[in-house]
């Protein structure tokens, strides 16, 4: 097995995986630990950040194969956030998910429209998350 330096709030060495790392920008940390218990557990890296800042950082720092994008953060909501990288080149074959409990009309259309390629909302089927977002690493891989 190989190991890749991963930067998670501090240097730590984790195994690199066949099925891809996943970048979740969340400030909920219940939400990020159901999360990444769910999606460690079917053998993807997850990679935690609670704002904006910290999700930038990790985007330059690592290879990000998909983001999962909260919509809803106190210091930049996830729509300007998911433009901000989706302006920047060298980002933008990275899928970008929307994780949100915004489920009225046209929510997933304002999520689509600021460059997010999915969307899942809110409260997260943890049966089928790992399908879900299997579709958007398969189509889109960060190459």
């Amino acid at each position: 097995m190989t190991y890749s330096k991963i930067q998670v709030g501090g240097s730590r060495m984790l195994p690199e995986t066949k099925k891809g790392t996943i970048l979740y920008v969340e400030d909920n940390p219940d939400n990020r630990s159901l999360i990444r218990r769910v999606l460690e557990s079917e053998d993807y890296v997850v990679i935690e950040a609670v704002n904006a800042g910290q999700a930038l950082e990790n985007l330059e720092n690592g290879n990000i194969d998909l983001v999962l994008m909260d919509i809803n953060m106190p210091d930049m909501d996830g729509y300007t956030l998911t433009a901000k990288i989706k302006a920047v080149q060298k980002f933008t074959k990275i899928p970008i998910v929307a994780v949100t409990a915004n489920v009225m009309r046209g929510d997933r259309e304002k999520s689509l429209e600021a460059g997010c390629d999915g969307y899942i909302q809110k409260p997260i089927d943890i049966d089928t998350l790992s399908q879900q977002i299997e579709r958007y690493i398969t189509r889109s891989p960060n190459v």
